[in-house]
């Protein structure tokens, strides 16, 4: 049988222990035979997403990379970002299935329950679900955020965070349960997945690693031989993607973390 590849493109330029954190996201024992797991960093990026102008900028570098993917052989691309960053271009630009864990977390959320709320680090991040709300019209379904107020780490993720990190998730989680109606929790982050198994072993609702879910998603696209849908996806005329590429290299002299 042939192997089957999906692409995991990575919102941060990383390496070493940074792209590693991001790649125990995915247990091994999870993936499924014949199908094997890249994940490839962006070339240059933002490092908070704290706003819609650094949203823009990372819809951009995301874009970058990601248009690469059917080229280089892989029969899917994930976006390892719950913004979904570059999501509706991509699924423009490609044949191959496309998935976020946003709009994979959310839609999958809403079979497991009726409402559900986002478990987050910073109130900082909040657009970014309001923006999808919006988009995914999901309102209806939705019962809160909720957040600790800890801006992130992007290289040691929730190993740079303070000891009680968990439990302060924790009771956030438990407050979106009791006082706000939640009966789904979903992760805010791809950056919270060392959270995930301490966080479902103590909420009383199902808790939803959103790259876990946008990869086991992906797998089946791939499995069913289904993409997203031209109609309403449609294919550029003349795509321009050297253009694209010579924009990121332009960048390269500007580094991407704060001074």
């Amino acid at each position: 049988m042939k192997e089957r590849k999906i692409k995991f493109v990575v919102p941060f330029p990383l390496s070493g222990e940074g792209l590693r954190n991001r790649e125990e996201q995915l247990p091994k024992e999870l993936i499924k035979p014949g199908f094997k797991v890249k994940f490839v960093p962006v070339r240059n990026s933002v490092y908070w997403l704290d706003s819609y102008y650094e949203g823009l900028l990372l819809d951009f570098f995301l874009f970058e990379e990601g248009i690469k993917a059917e080229e280089e052989g892989y029969d899917a691309l994930c976006i390892d970002t719950v913004s979904d960053s570059g999501i509706q271009a991509l699924r423009s630009r490609l044949k191959i299935p496309v998935v976020g864990p946003g709009v994979a977390s959310m839609h999958f959320a809403c079979m497991l329950g009726d409402k559900f709320s986002i478990l987050t680090m910073w109130k900082k991040w909040n657009f970014v679900y309001i923006r999808e709300l919006d988009e995914y019209k999901l309102w209806d379904r939705f019962a809160s955020i909720r957040d600790v107020g800890e801006s992130p780490d992007q290289v040691r993720l929730l190993k740079g965070k303070k000891p009680n990190i968990f439990n302060r998730l924790e009771q956030e989680g438990l407050k979106a349960v009791e006082e706000d109606g939640a009966n789904v929790i979903i992760l805010g982050s791809t950056t919270m997945h060392q959270a995930h198994k301490y966080l479902s072993e103590r909420l009383p609702v199902p808790v939803l690693n959103p790259g876990l879910v946008a990869y086991k998603i992906a797998e089946m696209m791939v499995e069913l031989r289904i993409s997203q849908s031209k109609a309403r996806y449609p294919s550029p005329q003349e795509p321009k993607d050297e253009l694209v590429h010579a924009m990121v290299d332009g960048s390269l002299r500007i580094p991407w973390k704060p001074k």
